[in-house]
């Protein structure tokens, strides 16, 4: 059995539209968010052993707002490819993946499609669609190697967006 975690970077901030898209990061809405997914996560022990992160700034303040809550430290592992992804590149990297729990952090629109093509019934949550900034995935595969995971086995355990996460 594998687990994933499929989780699209907290609220990024525009405040200064120079920044390159790469290079934007956090606001403080996104911040608190990824904090409160973190809490989330943790509450309900979905902790990753591994993580894979787009190398994009928004993408790796997410984890270290999440990671504070998590007990132990999973490791972390930045994907350039992860960054933009469409679902075919996100999947060729899953498949790389070694712990038994894996997390994901990337962007839309890829996300968005790779989370709707991975599970064989989506969340019945409205939000699922949309991958709203924040929006989490938890998905079971029954494999023994992350090598034979395809679209359409995993099995939805549950779906989250941090506008919903009560403190």
């Amino acid at each position: 059995m594998k687990r994933l975690i499929l989780t699209r970077h907290a609220k990024s901030s525009w405040d200064d539209p120079m920044t390159p898209d790469h290079d934007r990061p956090l606001n403080e809405r996104g911040k608190a968010a990824a904090a409160d997914l973190g809490q989330w996560l943790a509450s309900r022990d979905y902790v990753p052993g591994e993580v894979l992160c787009s190398d994009a700034v928004r993408t790796r303040k997410t984890f270290s707002g999440i990671a504070p809550a998590l007990p132990g430290a999973p490791v972390l592992e930045l994907k350039p490819a992860l960054y933009h992804a469409g679902p075919d590149v996100m999947l060729a990297v899953l498949r790389h993946a070694k712990a038994d729990v894996v997390m994901m952090i990337g962007h839309n629109p890829g996300i968005a499609d790779f989370a709707a093509r991975l599970v064989a019934h989506p969340p019945s949550n409205p939000e699922f669609g949309r991958y709203p900034t924040g929006a989490t995935l938890v998905a079971d595969f029954d494999v023994a190697d992350w090598a034979e995971v395809g679209f359409g086995m995993g099995v939805t355990v549950d779906f989250i967006v941090p506008s919903e996460i009560v403190a």
